[in-house]
């Protein structure tokens, strides 16, 4: 069975050339490319972060209202409890609270939903990975001439799906990921 981590994408890439027709259009050489599949997305850090906290929310409300626990203690049992439930939830449906309201799927290497121990994993390696990425931003004009800049913080989840080889892909994307993968749909 074929693998995400081994999927090709044909891409065919078009470049001018110096040369024109008789008409005067320019000529193209294409060129035809076996690129490796890409599963991300633009935004997915920022959806994935909004996915966690909408997982984290139900969870501290919970802690706060019903067990009327400190709002530092409902916070503190809440982390524990989305990796938990999170790595259940994923091995189950594929899926979180914050993810299905964000339309996303968790998938491991072969196209299926992650085993427990997997997930378990990933979901602990998110709290590890998660760290701040501080770029100098400098905008493009007209603040150029005025000479402001300031600090830019990105957030950054993507390791933990490196290490355990899984995706977070769009519920979108998983009927041409089954594709690709030529998988087989039990009835």
């Amino acid at each position: 069975m074929k693998r995400i981590s081994e999927l090709k994408e044909r891409k065919i890439i078009r470049r001018a050339t110096r040369n024109f027709d008789s008409n005067g259009n320019r000529i193209y050489n294409e060129f035809e490319y076996d690129l490796p599949y890409k599963s991300e997305f633009s935004g997915s850090e920022k959806l994935r972060i909004l996915a966690k906290i909408i997982d984290v929310i139900p969870l501290f409300l919970a802690f706060f209202f019903l067990f009327q626990q400190p709002a530092i203690i409902s916070l503190l049992f809440s982390i524990p409890s989305v990796i938990l439930l999170g790595a259940v939830f994923e091995t189950l449906f594929g899926t979180t609270l914050g993810k299905k309201v964000l339309k996303l799927k968790v998938i491991d290497d072969n196209g299926n939903y992650p085993k427990i121990l997997k997930s378990l994993w990933r979901n602990f390696l998110c709290l590890v990975v998660f760290y701040p990425v501080f770029d100098d931003f400098i905008p493009m004009a007209p603040n150029e001439i005025l000479g402001i800049e300031h600090k830019e913080t990105n957030f950054t989840m993507h390791m933990n799906n490196k290490l355990c080889k899984t995706y977070i892909v769009k519920e979108s994307q998983i009927p041409k990921i089954r594709k690709l993968l030529n998988y087989k749909i039990l009835n």
